[in-house]
């Protein structure tokens, strides 16, 4: 797994967010961006982080940031999580890894003993001119928008 580190430019992508739309890396130049990687939408750790996000939201736009959230559930899945916490950000449906692979957040993990692979729970910040500023590997869940306020 090679994560994106501070520094790197991060490589142009194209997804689908909930509701079919693509959303391209290049949407966002010059502006300033928040990806936040997420493992599966509507479980509890997931769900406290969004929505710790959502309701922080005003702060980070006042900040200058866009936001996007990013796991590999279907456009339905996003859609339903998405609507369920009235968020106000795009969630990618990054079902074949495209985004998730540019940023180089899959790989192996360890629960109860068990290895599998799956996402990593890590957040970066972006630049206007598409590099990255910060990486947060060690997301709190319940005060994620505070890490990201405090940066």
């Amino acid at each position: 797994m090679k994560t994106l580190k501070v520094g790197d430019k991060v490589p142009s992508f194209s997804s689908k967010d909930q509701d079919g739309n693509t959303i391209n890396l290049s949407d966002y130049i010059g502006k300033k961006l928040i990806v936040f990687f997420y493992p599966k939408a509507s479980t509890p750790g997931c769900t406290a982080e969004a929505c710790n996000l959502r309701d922080n939201y005003a702060e980070l736009q006042g900040q200058g940031y866009e936001l996007l959230g990013v796991s590999a559930d279907s456009e339905k899945r996003q859609a339903k999580f998405k609507d369920k916490y009235e968020f106000p950000f795009p969630l990618l449906a990054d079902e074949d890894h495209t985004v998730i692979n540019a940023f180089g957040v899959w790989g192996p993990k360890k629960f109860m003993g068990r290895v599998y692979d799956g996402i990593h729970r890590k957040t970066f910040k972006i630049d206007e001119k598409g590099e990255v500023t910060l990486v947060i590997d060690k997301v709190k869940t319940k005060d994620h928008a505070a890490q990201l306020l405090d940066m």
